[in-house]
Order: C-alpha cells, then sequence, then structure tokens
C-alpha cells in the first residue's frame, strides 16, 4: 500500500482518538482490548465509511440479484478458500481434515463448475475451514490484544499478522489478469457485506455496539481456535454467579 494512500486512510480515524465516545477507564478495560480509545475511533471510521459505500452497495446487490446467484457466489468465494484450508489443516497435523478438504476443493472445482455448486456440501461431507491465524495459535502463539483494523474490521494482533498469508493462499489473489481477478474480487466483497446485513441487528440492538462486536469477535475466535470445544472459563461462571447474587439482592 502507498505510504501517501495509508496516511490518508488512517489520518481520519487517527484524528478521532482525542474525541472518542464511551472509553472505559484505564482500570477497568478488559485485558484483551488495552488499545480501546484507538480501537473505538477505528471503529467509529469504519462504521463511517461503510455506511457511506458498503452497505448501500451490498443492499442494492441483495435486492437486485436473486438469491440463488448470491449463493452461487458464496459457494464460490467458499472454494476458493479450499487451499487455505487444505494448507493450515496440514499445518496443524490434521492430515484426514487436510485430505477431506483436498477432496471438497477437487469435487467442487470440477462437478461443482468452479465451486459455483456445493456438491460435496449436498453429499454430506463435513467442512473443516482453517485459516493462519488459528494455525498460529494451534502453534502457541498467543492471539495478543484485540484490534481493529481500518477497512477489513475486528482482529487481534496474531490475526493481523496471519492476514497475508492467507492473502497469499488465495488462488484469486495471485492469478495474473487483473482485467477478471479485480472484478470478480470485488464482487465477492459485496457479496460478503451482502451477507453481514441480517447479522447486523444484534448491533443495533446493543447499548455498546463496540464491547458486543469485540466480545462476539473473540469468542468466534476462540471457538475456532479450538474446534468447537473451547476450554471451561471459571471466571466468566463465577462473575455470572456474582451478578446473580447481586440480583437476588
Amino acid at each position: 500500500m502507498p505510504l501517501r494512500f495509508a496516511v490518508a486512510l488512517l489520518l481520519p480515524a487517527l484524528l478521532l482518538v482525542g474525541c472518542a465516545s464511551n472509553v472505559t477507564p484505564p482500570e477497568d478495560r478488559a485485558e484483551t482490548d488495552p488499545w480501546e480509545p484507538m480501537n473505538r475511533s477505528l471503529y467509529k471510521f469504519n462504521s463511517v465509511i461503510d455506511n457511506a459505500t458498503f452497505k448501500p452497495i451490498a443492499k442494492g446487490y441483495k435486492a437486485v440479484i436473486p438469491a440463488f446467484a448470491r449463493r452461487g457466489v458464496t459457494n464460490f468465494s467458499k472454494n476458493l478458500g479450499g487451499p487455505r484450508s487444505i494448507i493450515n489443516n496440514l499445518l496443524q497435523g490434521k492430515v484426514r481434515n487436510g485430505a477431506s478438504e483436498f477432496g471438497r476443493f477437487v469435487i467442487n472445482s470440477t462437478f461443482g463448475i468452479a465451486g459455483l455448486i456445493d456438491v460435496t456440501g449436498m453429499g454430506g461431507l463435513p467442512e473443516h475451514e482453517e485459516d493462519f491465524g488459528q494455525t498460529f495459535a494451534v502453534w502457541g502463539i498467543p492471539q495478543g490484544p484485540y484490534l481493529m483494523i481500518p477497512i477489513f474490521g475486528p482482529m487481534t494482533v496474531s490475526d493481523a499478522a496471519a492476514f497475508p498469508f492467507g492473502l497469499q493462499s488465495d488462488p484469486l489473489f495471485t492469478f495474473g489478469e487483473a482485467s477478471l481477478r479485480d472484478p470478480i474480487n470485488i464482487l465477492r466483497l459485496i457479496n460478503l457485506r451482502a451477507q453481514l446485513l441480517s447479522a447486523e441487528g444484534f448491533l443495533d440492538d446493543s447499548t455498546d455496539p463496540y464491547i458486543t462486536l469485540r466480545e462476539s469477535y473473540l469468542q468466534n475466535r476462540e471457538f475456532r481456535i479450538y474446534d468447537g470445544d473451547p476450554p471451561f472459563d471459571d471466571d466468566f461462571y463465577d462473575d455470572m454467579y456474582d451478578d446473580m447474587e447481586d440480583f437476588d439482592e
């Protein structure tokens, strides 16, 4: 990314740092979010950009493009994530899952017409989706603090470090013909944003959308890192029990 463009992109967000509202006092901040003032400002910046560009485009796309066509784009995008899942399953020592993902990718890329049809999903073959952030965690690399990235949204420091590897493993990212690659990638991004429209209600209804998004993201990442079986969190249930006792009083 050219330096001039990066400065132009980040400057409005950095200017918001001094005027961020609802910032938790330093002594009360979550251990996972020590950079909350900056992250809140970047969250506001992303919201402004999204409301002015991506969200209305996604709404128009959803209104005009029929559901079956959108499903095809979703299947196509998921299929392009196949090489990433194959690599990361193998890097995590999950050889059987990696072989299964290889089979899914080959079958969907051929019989599924470049992945537009999820043939293996119809046949009941389970997915084993893995990314480089999950691999880093399996290797013992700490997740690090929560981090809001301009345009791209919530991550952890570890996920942000893994992000470029994920891009490189996408077949369309390294495809040489820009006239074909770029429009398809733009379509994929619009389709992804349209998928998120239905999930925005829980943010709109929350008293603090920033906190809601942060906790949802971190819980989802933990769920995926532990393959759906995260460790029991004693502190969480202790806090919940204390809250219930306070409520009874």
